[in-house]
């Protein structure tokens, strides 16, 4: 088997064992972290009239590049609790460090779902602030 190999095959293995292994509580809180963080932006932007988080990323390049740094500075600290509480895992378990799935397991327990669940967020608070609106008028 080539060293390629051998590196995605414990990846995928220690990825699928971590939920049922020590501090398996860090898929819990992680993305519950995240998305707290992303319903309190998502409704910070429907408030602000932004528009639409992932979309914007994904489709205008002039406010890319911004729209990544805040997001970055949101998700900061569950990140770097991501990769500790992951490091702590992968020390206890296979008692070497590897950077690279550190990285992917913080991106998929702390970053995915903030991009996920920003976007959807904020188009329910406008929705919800609209029909808002048009019940106060009705009044």
């Amino acid at each position: 088997m080539s060293e390629i190999q051998e590196i995605l095959t414990r990846f995928w293995d220690q990825l699928i064992a971590q939920p049922s292994g020590p501090l398996a509580f860090r898929f819990i809180l992680q993305p519950l972290m995240a998305t707290i963080l992303a319903i309190r932006d998502g409704s910070k932007d429907a408030r602000a009239g932004r528009p639409l988080y992932t979309w914007t990323i994904l489709t205008d390049p002039a406010h890319r590049a911004s729209y990544l740094r805040e997001g970055l500075k949101r998700v900061t600290r569950v990140t770097i609790f991501a990769l500790v509480m992951d490091a702590i895992y992968q020390f206890m378990v296979l008692r070497w460090f590897y950077l690279g799935e550190a990285l992917v397991t913080a991106f998929v327990v702390a970053v995915l779902p903030y991009l996920v669940i920003r976007g959807p967020v904020a188009r329910l608070a406008r929705h919800w602030n609209r029909r808002g609106a048009a019940y106060n008028k009705a009044q």
